[in-house]
């Protein structure tokens, strides 16, 4: 965990340095710094209200984690998870809808129910571990969409299965800052969710806000910088979170829900802009577990929906030509940039 927060830390200061948070002559405004959602969270906004915004958001991502967590016992999807159902609130039902929606149109590539391999695992906690390949044959058939009814508020789940929305929760808390944001009147702004990038309005007149992109094989660099304005910014990478196994193999924490194990693709990471921070999210970690090929394939028949950004292990940086006035590369970096064609 320690050596995970010093990562967050360094994309933090780097997400700092491109943005120019602090420039000369720039309006009033307040940061915020908090941990959450188990990760770290900064939250910077410009104007008047900047504070009271600031103040807002944090406590709207505290109530969140609250109420979406599954290792918090009192949340509403640990209480279903452990009751095999129940009644949650609407917005939780909402945000269980949509990750239904979006296993069913990735094609379960993104999926809610892998929670019980993911335990088995245990790469987020303190003592991961390597499961039997009988343990992960007895998981498996408790994963899918299938698994889960949903009739209003009404939550069943076979016995067995369980949910954990960490695949979309940061996002749909950045959907909720930004609107905090507008409910107060903010017009500029930036927040970092941990991989999670919300960039406010324009950092100034002419320019947009210039959002990071960590390097996945440089903790303390970037790989490139992409200018946003009310957008949504979200990686997914074997490289954030990891553990070591005994025999010297490395597991990555995000878990191909096909196979039971973490993925070992030709992708080191996926970031995902658009316009909606859940989706985006969701997208991140999918097209992570797709792949190359498919990932791109799935972005040629989503094309309206979001632009991307894929690192590949073989040291290139691709992007969609959407991006093309908007990215830049790092200098002396030894990646190969090019448009997807």
């Amino acid at each position: 965990m320690r050596k995970y927060i010093k990562r967050l830390f360094a994309l933090l200061a780097a997400l700092c340095l491109a943005g120019s948070l602090a420039a000369c002559g720039s309006p009033k405004s307040y940061t915020a710094d908090i941990f959450a959602m188990d990760t770290v969270m900064k939250l910077t906004a410009y104007g008047p209200s900047a504070e009271t915004a600031v103040n807002a958001a944090a406590k709207e991502i505290n109530r969140l984690e609250a109420q979406l967590s599954n290792t918090i016992a009192t949340s509403e999807i640990s209480q279903l998870n452990a009751g095999s159902g129940g009644t949650v609130s609407e917005e939780t039902a909402s945000l269980l809808s949509a990750a239904l929606t979006y296993a069913q149109m990735t094609d379960g590539a993104f999926d809610m129910t892998i929670a019980p391999v993911v335990a088995a695992w245990g790469i987020t906690t303190d003592n991961p571990q390597v499961p039997t390949q009988a343990e992960i044959d007895a998981l498996l058939p408790l994963v899918g969409s299938g698994h889960v009814s949903l009739s209003g508020t009404a939550v069943t789940l076979d016995v067995g299965c369980s949910v954990d929305l960490g695949g979309i929760a940061k996002g749909y808390a950045s959907d909720r800052i930004a609107a905090v944001f507008k409910e107060n009147g903010v017009t500029s702004g930036v927040i970092s969710l941990g991989g999670n990038v919300y960039a406010c309005g324009m950092k100034s007149k002419k320019e947009g806000w210039r959002v990071a992109i960590q390097d996945p094989q440089n903790s303390a660099g970037y790989a490139a910088l992409v200018t946003l304005s009310d957008q949504f910014a979200v990686t997914s990478g074997g490289y954030q979170r990891y553990f070591t196994g005994e025999d010297g193999t490395v597991y990555q924490h995000i878990i191909d829900p096909a196979t039971g194990y973490p993925v070992q693709g030709d992708l080191t990471s996926v970031t995902i802009i658009g316009t909606n921070g859940t989706m985006c999210d969701a997208y991140s970690t999918a097209l992570y577990v797709m792949g190359l090929d498919k990932a791109t394939a799935y972005w040629r028949s989503h094309s309206d929906d979001f632009d991307m950004v894929l690192i590949t292990a073989d040291g290139r940086v691709l992007y969609t030509p959407g991006l093309a006035d908007n990215l830049e590369s790092v200098e002396g970096s030894s990646y190969a940039y090019a448009a997807i064609g």
